[in-house]
């Protein structure tokens, strides 16, 4: 079976829903249950992916094409159904971007997330491990967004400071992500902007440094705001990178067909808001077999 990596990062905030208010949020996004990192499920991504097989000739009536039906399924019971040959995880988060004192942001990943993806990807990419200490940090040699403070190496991310120190094993780190993504947001900035925090301390900032976003809903009438529309929504920030696995079990349709269609479409949009600018990614297919 052929496997491929897809990567997506996120170019406008992103909210794929969970259904339910948690707290004092209305809308909180989709999280993984034992870490709180959030995820977009397989099933989000399978259905924009299945979307770009769509003929459109007839805008009332958007058909799959068969190559569609083959790769995602067919539901309709009356045309044999079955279930496509395309197999897609969930889109799990490895690096999340937080406001930094120096160098305006930074991308923060930990050890766990690391372990994770090394993992998921089968060990064929050479991800170096880092080891970092509670409440402290690892900055690759190039780093912008240390600072100097007593003698000391310092970081700021969002409201709190940690000691942080260069380690190469981060540029190395940095070195094996950059290709990961078409984005030169990503790739020609992650090797300066890179940091890796403790597992507790990632988890934090993925759970808490997401915006909030409050919505009103205006009056026709008055132009004014109508009591009765308030309501919050979390959204995962711009420049947060994803990845997930896609299998098929005919390979060379994996190859060819899907892997050029997503060369072709580059952005993908995936959760809520797609009118209002919310969840443009770019994707880019990584080979791993």
């Amino acid at each position: 079976m052929n496997t491929k990596l897809l990567t997506l990062f996120t170019r406008t905030p992103l909210h794929v829903g969970a259904g339910a208010s948690v707290g004092a949020v209305d809308q909180p996004v989709v999280r993984e249950r034992h870490t709180g990192y959030p995820v977009i499920p397989g099933s989000a991504l399978k259905g924009v992916l299945a979307d770009l097989w769509l003929d459109r000739t007839d805008p009332a009536n958007p058909v799959r094409s068969a190559l569609g039906k083959q790769l995602f399924g067919e539901d309709d019971l009356k045309a044999n159904a079955a279930a496509g040959k395309l197999l897609i995880g969930e889109s799990k988060l490895l690096a999340f971007p937080v406001r930094s004192a120096k160098g305006c942001f930074a991308w923060i990943t930990c050890p766990t997330a690391l372990a994770r993806f090394d993992r998921d990807t089968r060990k064929r990419l050479g991800v170096p491990a880092v080891a970092v200490e509670k409440g402290k940090a690892k900055v690759a040699p190039g780093t912008d967004v240390s600072l100097s403070v007593k003698d000391s190496m310092t970081v700021v991310f969002e409201e709190y400071s940690m000691t942080a120190a260069k380690d190469d094993s981060v540029a190395a780190l940095a070195g094996v992500l950059a290709p990961l993504c078409s984005d030169k947001v990503w790739s020609d900035l992650v090797a300066p902007k890179l940091a890796v925090v403790d597992d507790e301390t990632f988890a934090y900032f993925a759970k808490n440094a997401c915006e909030v976003a409050q919505h009103n809903r205006i009056s026709d009438k008055t132009n004014t705001v109508d009591g009765t529309g308030f309501f919050n929504q979390e959204n995962v920030p711009s420049e947060a990178l994803f990845y997930a696995l896609v299998s098929c079990q005919d390979g060379s349709l994996l190859e060819d067909e899907f892997a050029k269609r997503i060369q072709a479409a580059e952005m993908l949009q995936i959760g809520a808001d797609m009118t209002t600018g919310l969840g443009w990614c770019t994707a880019t297919l990584t080979t791993i077999d």
